[in-house]
């Protein structure tokens, strides 16, 4: 396929995850970089050996751009993408897809008006430990998945809210934990349950940061259309950093399940990621005793990997590029990231009204 030209819209720290990601995709060519703040984007394109803007439009336009990446804060989402679209540009933006549902329509209009793919990073799926999961629902070895749980405890102090201004505020940052941790795990929960969410009842909570505003805690239990139920507890008010699960039972009685995040929780800008995602969970029929090869092989990949976070932010790069040039969806879709965006909008929306919440919103 021919090599597309790629830029990063914002420039904070998993821009720079995403443009060493980029260099390191033999389809695409990172070109350009655009913040608002002038400094900012020169030092990112000074470090990348690429052109820096603060306008985007006149970044695509001149530098014929055909597939950008959003780094930017979440409710700066939608802004960034719209304009991409419009002057012609593909759009993989950072999760979640945007912190309201009349943002999210409003970019898969655009996408659909301008015959223009959209998706929204969640690179946990590309996790072996995870994509294996997925591949065991889809041929069938869990029956159908009936019980979801998603567990995350993790830990964000003071400096943490402090690293940029943005953090810890409703019209900043969009919600705390729900928005911006939780999201990848809340994406693998719907990923692996299949049928379409009817209800969720759920609650949040800030248990002890009183320097921010939003949730630090949550907790909720979904009913699904098919009948099947889930829960989620999600929190970034545990010290330290422990782990984030998903563990999906089906309805023959196997189980699988995936241990994605272990000791301290990724942080941006730092680079240590010290343990491998594992299966913690695995009772598929015939298939008991593979924990120790799966966990092997993973543990093998980890190691091979210079820097995992970057390794597998590029896999979904890869994926959302050569989606572009095969003229087909990516693994994660706008639609997608949606399901999420409107998932923690019903607990939110649960949480003050103090009732369950139907679907559709």
């Amino acid at each position: 396929m021919q090599k597309l030209r790629s830029a990063i819209i914002g420039c904070g720290k998993m821009a720079q995850v995403h443009a060493q990601a980029l260099k390191n995709i033999a389809e695409t060519e990172l070109v350009a970089v655009q913040s608002r703040s002038v400094e900012k984007a020169t030092a990112t394109a000074a470090r990348f050996g690429v052109k820096a803007y603060t306008d985007i439009a006149e970044m695509i336009q001149k530098e014929q751009v055909q597939v950008v990446v959003i780094c930017t804060p979440h409710p700066a989402h939608p802004e960034g993408a719209l304009i991409a679209l419009q002057n012609g540009a593909h759009v993989l933006t950072e999760k979640p897809l945007a912190v309201s549902l009349a943002d999210c329509d409003a970019m898969l209009e655009a996408a659909a008006k301008y015959n223009k793919q959209v998706g929204m990073v969640s690179q946990r799926r590309f996790y072996p430990a995870c994509y294996r999961i997925k591949q065991a629902i889809d041929a069938g070895k869990l029956g159908t998945p009936m019980l979801g749980s998603v567990v995350m405890y993790g830990w964000r102090d003071e400096k943490y809210y402090n690293s940029d201004p943005w953090r810890g505020s409703w019209d900043k940052e969009g919600g705390g934990v729900l928005v911006n941790q939780a999201p990848h795990q809340l994406d693998l929960l719907q990923w692996y349950m299949g049928s379409e969410m009817d209800e969720v009842y759920g609650v949040w909570q800030n248990i002890n940061h009183p320097y921010i505003e939003v949730d630090d805690t949550a907790s909720a239990i979904i009913r699904f259309k098919n009948g099947a139920v889930a829960n989620i507890i999600v929190s970034n008010a545990q010290k330290p950093g422990l782990y984030g699960k998903v563990h999906i039972h089906g309805s023959n009685g196997a189980s699988a399940g995936v241990q994605t995040d272990g000791g301290a929780m990724f942080l941006p800008g730092q680079p240590a990621v010290l343990e491998p995602p594992l299966n913690d969970i695995w009772t598929v029929p015939g298939e008991e005793q593979q924990l120790d090869a799966f966990h092997k092989a993973d543990r093998d990949e980890f190691r091979a990997t210079n820097d995992p976070v970057e390794y597998y932010v590029r896999q979904q790069n890869r994926d959302f590029i050569l989606a572009i040039g095969e003229n087909r969806e990516p693994l994660v879709t706008a639609r997608e990231g949606r399901k999420t965006v409107e998932l923690f909008t019903a607990i939110y929306r649960s949480t003050k009204e103090r009732q369950p919440i139907r679907w559709p919103l």
